[in-house]
């Protein structure tokens, strides 16, 4: 089974740096919109057989594009969508980003306790993500698809692959930043274990990657 695994395009609150992470979350910018059109030519030959997305509208307009392209209908998941901020929610300031991307750290390296006034901990936040992953691949097997496309978020992405993924490991995910559309492919099955193939267009190793690994390094406010 091949999964891409697509970071929305760009909106408002991401140029802002603004904790954007409820439902249902801002719209695409303009250019978030052309990113997603360029998705088409980027992904549309890859066989493609389903496209699921967030509940968080931005993942959905992301993913429209691509899923016409194919005549495929866009499923929506509500274990895709951003890790909670809680109480920093649409905060902006460097202390709130610092102590968001703190709790993914944690998480990424085994503290799944650890979660902000008014956010889930790390436990839920991969029981619900991998639920989604599951009923996801669950319904492309019936369908007898093997490559499909899961139109998520930033942190979540980088969190669930860190993980999740045997060659991605947690220094990874807190050095290389996903950008905008974005793609995190790999290969594989949650019985047989996932290896990441490309990181952002980047090939990554069979190997665990290093901390210095493919793609931007992350930027405050860039993941959400």
């Amino acid at each position: 089974m091949r999964l891409l695994l697509v970071r929305h395009g760009q909106t408002r609150s991401n140029v802002e740096h603004l904790l954007d992470t409820a439902v249902p979350g801002a719209d695409l910018s303009e250019l978030g919109r052309d990113q997603a059109a360029a998705l088409v030519p980027a992904l549309g030959g890859l066989g493609i057989g389903a496209v699921t997305a967030s509940t968080l509208v931005r993942t959905q307009q992301t993913a429209a594009p691509l899923a016409a392209h194919l005549g495929l209908p866009v499923a929506v998941a509500d274990g895709l969508r951003e890790i909670e901020a809680g109480d920093l929610e649409m905060r902006g300031d460097e202390e709130s980003v610092r102590r968001y991307l703190d709790v993914v750290a944690a998480w990424l390296h085994g503290d799944l306790s650890v979660a902000e006034p008014g956010a889930e901990d790390g436990h839920a936040f991969f029981a619900r993500y991998d639920a989604a992953v599951a009923d996801a691949l669950a319904a492309a097997r019936a369908a007898d698809v093997e490559t499909l496309v899961l139109v998520s978020h930033g942190a979540a992405i980088r969190t669930w692959a860190g993980s999740r993924v045997r060659n991605v490991s947690a220094d990874f995910v807190i050095a290389t930043g996903l950008e905008n559309t974005g793609v995190v492919e790999l290969v594989g099955s949650p019985e047989e274990g996932w290896t990441c193939e490309r990181w952002a267009g980047a090939v990554v190793a069979p190997e665990q990657a290093a901390a210095t690994g493919a793609g931007a390094a992350a930027e405050p406010g860039s993941v959400f």
